[in-house]
């Protein structure tokens, strides 16, 4: 799930740098495989995992997240940058650790507006969206590019299951609640791993994105899926063994699709 999270967060900036490029076949190319990886890989492994529980499960879950985010990850992050000296990454992860303590805290309230009624479900925080564009790595401590990549993965996969955990809420009829999971997947995505990926150098030119995809999607097809289906397989966990070989053949397809795509730009 983190790795399908992460690739559709990532598309996705790939798919605006090739605008930027004018390069629109690119970009759609970039976006209809976010929205495979997030849409199906995802939602269908969430499925299997037992991923989205009740609406007070799922913030509980969220509130224990938020927290180790906001008091303990985050916090030791800016520490170990201000050490290294990579203080815009300092800096940014302590506005981080800021933003995940009111992400607990309005999950909090929610929590008790849906478990007692006592209370309103608060309006969800508006996301700063950080544009992010082709460029150079902004840290240069390699804990601090490690730290880096950690939170990227991390809030990918919190906007994944926070628009998983909407889904559930509109289908329970908790609207307002759905708008807050809503609201903060986008704080995650558009602005906490899109600053990320500005001082992480995650973006580059079109044809550098394009053989960065390839790399991760053969990867994943040739070694990472084939190998959980056996693992799977040899517990008689029938059902992911099936989802981990067909994903591995979308990968192949994928990692063919972006080569084409690379080909004709050379």
């Amino acid at each position: 799930m983190k790795g399908e999270a992460f690739a559709f967060a990532v598309y996705n900036l790939f798919a605006a740098e090739a605008d930027r490029q004018g390069l629109p076949a690119v970009a759609r190319l970039f976006r209809s495989t976010a929205q495979t990886e997030l849409t199906e890989h995802l939602r269908e492994a969430a499925t299997l995992a037992g991923a989205v529980g009740s609406n007070a499960a799922n913030l509980r879950q969220a509130i224990s997240g938020e927290t180790y985010e906001h008091q303990v990850m985050y916090r030791r992050f800016a520490e170990r940058a201000r050490t290294d000296g990579d203080l815009a990454a300092a800096k940014l992860f302590t506005e981080l650790a800021a933003d995940e303590g009111r992400h607990r805290d309005a999950f909090r309230t929610a929590l008790t507006a849906v478990t007692t009624g006592r209370s309103t479900i608060p309006a969800p925080m508006k996301a700063n969206t950080v544009q992010v564009s082709a460029g150079m790595a902004q840290v240069k401590a390699a804990r601090t590019k490690t730290n880096l990549d950690t939170a990227l993965h991390g809030e990918a996969l919190a906007h994944a299951k926070y628009m998983l955990f909407a889904a559930h809420a509109r289908q329970t009829g908790h609207a307002a609640l759905a708008r807050l999971w809503e609201g903060t997947a986008m704080v995650e995505l558009h602005e906490h791993l899109a600053g990320e990926a500005v001082l992480a150098g995650l973006v580059h030119t079109t044809k550098t994105n394009l053989r960065t995809a390839i790399t991760g999607e053969h990867n994943e097809a040739t070694t990472v899926y084939p190998g959980f289906a056996k693992r799977a397989t040899a517990v008689g966990d029938t059902a992911a063994a099936r989802y981990f070989r067909n994903t591995a053949t979308d990968e192949a397809k994928h990692a063919a699709a972006f080569q084409k795509a690379l080909n004709q730009l050379r």
